[in-house]
């Protein structure tokens, strides 16, 4: 077996190891908002749960070149974000939006996404996806060099979901009609394909 220190990659080297080992990886698609009102959003497969006692997420934004990117620069400042799930039904529009847009541009017109109302805060998420979720701040870090983070990494608390009424029942979501895409390494993506089950050992 390969032994590679990771000391002796440079940042590239290093990504490219880890998108291509962490596979299947879910797909956030995040809206945000910015100080003129404008909506940003984009797509992040750096994301999990964190706990669901209160209901957490993690979000992972890496930096470019030392510097913040849009969707994580408006939720330290509003405290605010929506996270949407992405889907084999939405999966073309949402690739839209990580085109390299000033901040003043929003990714929801470029990719013609709808813009729906949150209950809880003052962020709008958008309809085209079955699962959204309205998400507080909760906690940031930044990682990486103290003189120049390499990212940006957010907990969210989930503060209101919203699930289409086909794909839940009895509190549970139906994964096949939900359809959620998943990351690959390059260009490639994943569906989720077959589906087995196993006991968890007393």
């Amino acid at each position: 077996m390969l032994a590679i220190d990771p000391a002796n990659n440079d940042e590239r080297e290093n990504y490219k190891l880890l998108i291509g080992s962490i596979i299947p990886r879910p797909i956030a698609f995040v809206t945000t908002m910015n100080d003129e009102g404008i909506i940003n959003g984009a797509p992040f497969s750096y994301f999990n749960i964190v706990s669901s006692n209160p209901p957490m997420i993690s979000l992972s934004i890496q930096r470019s070149k030392g510097r913040q990117k849009d969707t994580a620069r408006n939720i330290l400042h509003t405290k605010e974000f929506v996270i949407h799930i992405v889907d084999e039904d939405n999966v073309e529009k949402i690739n839209k939006t990580a085109a390299s847009l000033r901040p003043n541009e929003s990714e929801i017109d470029l990719a013609n996404l709808t813009l729906a109302k949150s209950v809880k805060i003052s962020v709008p998420g958008v309809s085209e996806s079955k699962i959204r979720m309205e998400c507080t701040l909760e906690h940031s870090l930044e990682l990486g060099e103290q003189t120049s983070p390499g990212c940006d990494l957010i907990i969210g608390k989930v503060v209101q979901f919203h699930i289409e009424d086909e794909i839940y029942e009895k509190g549970r979501i139906d994964p096949a009609g939900l359809g959620a895409v998943s990351r690959l390494a390059g260009t490639n993506y994943a569906k989720i394909g077959e589906i087995f089950s196993m006991k968890r050992p007393k």
